[in-house]
């Protein structure tokens, strides 16, 4: 299945200086899908509606400030013929929600990523939750701070977090839009006082003040069709996956992303690897990042990588220019999921520290496994005495 049908060219087209209260207002008088940036009349980088509406940019301030990825890397863009597959990994590499679709070489319309959820919808009931979710999610408790939270929506390159009470149920989830709301609206109501003072008390704000409660959730037998439709219904990014005797304990996340990156597994023998932000690439290659992640599955053969992700996420911070980045690289076998996380200055050394974490992680889970291999042969030979 192409695009060709699924792409709109319901969108509209504005220059990098135009104000964001002017691209604001555009969407409160019509209902685009989208805006194409241009500069100088070149294509710069494209936004979604929700980009633009969840944004909390200044209205005074560029359009480019929303320009996802930076103009030092090449703007996500497809064909109007591209199939389905490829436009899903497009999207998924940079990171983005929308790409404008181009016809022998001039700009035709846009693709969003619901767009083609939605296209692909009745096909998705040959997957289950299971088979795209992502396990063992990281967790924040009811009276954790908001500061902690956004530490872990950081340091995991995630978006939202699963919130736990002191029996460690499930009782809400806390997202960065929440948190983004939380902190420009307390923002707005300072007027006096001492502003580091009232910043850090901001962070100690418990997040069981502003999660969002109670949390629409799924089953890992559901198919990835009735995930998607609840998703796409009630405009959620994403469903918490619990276990079906028990729905107040959370034992993963599915997102729309997860869901969109399954349309990119292939059936080929080659292991398929995907990079989300794979501008941020500086002295290592995709090559090089699929033979590392291969020379680690190979070194345990009863272990079947069936998908490999690798998220890298650049921080403000830098070292003589270079930028920390965080690398997050999860692989989805015939085992169960394996992941290892790192951070370093460049993509290459975060690589390497994620990489070093996930084969630690893979030596483990080989141990669990070779140690319940183990018991069952004993107790198979005791029962035989």
């Amino acid at each position: 299945m192409n695009i060709a049908d699924i792409a709109t060219q319901d969108y509209i087209e504005v220059d990098v200086g135009t104000r964001m209260g002017k691209v604001r207002s555009t969407f409160e008088n019509g209902n685009p899908k989208g805006i194409i940036v241009t500069d100088d009349g070149e294509y710069e980088g494209v936004i979604s509606e929700r980009e633009v509406l969840q944004s909390h940019v200044e209205d005074d301030a560029k359009v480019a400030a929303l320009i996802k990825p930076s103009r030092s890397a090449p703007a996500p863009r497809v064909g109007r013929d591209e199939d389905v597959r490829e436009t899903a990994r497009v999207l998924i590499e940079s990171n983005a929600k929308m790409a404008p679709v181009f016809e022998n070489g001039d700009l035709w319309g846009v693709i969003s990523s619901d767009a083609l959820l939605e296209a692909v919808l009745e096909n998705l009931d040959a997957l289950t939750v299971e088979d795209v979710y992502s396990a063992d999610p990281v967790t924040i408790r009811e009276d954790d701070g908001i500061g902690k939270a956004i530490n872990n929506l950081r340091e995991h390159g995630i978006s939202r977090i699963p919130v736990l009470n002191e029996n460690d149920y499930l009782t809400g989830v806390v997202t960065t839009h929440d948190i983004a709301d939380f902190v420009i609206r307390e923002n707005e109501r300072m007027t006096t006082g001492d502003r580091v003072g009232d910043n850090e008390r901001m962070l100690d704000v418990p997040v069981y003040d502003i999660m969002n409660s109670p949390v629409e959730t799924t089953r890992l037998d559901a198919t990835a069709e009735e995930a998607v439709e609840t998703m796409l219904e009630l405009d959620y990014g994403g469903l918490m996956v619990t276990p079906d005797d028990d729905d107040r304990i959370v034992i993963g996340v599915v997102t729309k992303t997860d869901v969109l990156r399954a349309l990119t597994f292939t059936e080929q023998e080659h292991m398929d690897v995907q990079i989300t932000n794979i501008s941020l690439l500086d002295t290592i290659t995709r090559e090089g990042i699929v033979q590392s992640i291969t020379e680690v599955s190979d070194k345990y053969a009863e272990m079947q990588v069936l998908h490999a992700h690798v998220r890298f996420k650049e921080h403000k911070e830098k070292l003589r220019g270079t930028p920390l980045i965080h690398c997050q690289i999860r692989l989805r076998t015939n085992k169960g999921q394996v992941a290892g996380t790192g951070e370093g200055y460049g993509a290459e050394n975060a690589f390497r520290v994620a990489l070093d974490k996930l084969e630690r992680n893979v030596l483990e889970v080989k141990g669990v496994t070779s140690d319940e291999e183990y018991r069952g042969q004993l107790l198979r030979k005791l029962n035989e005495l």
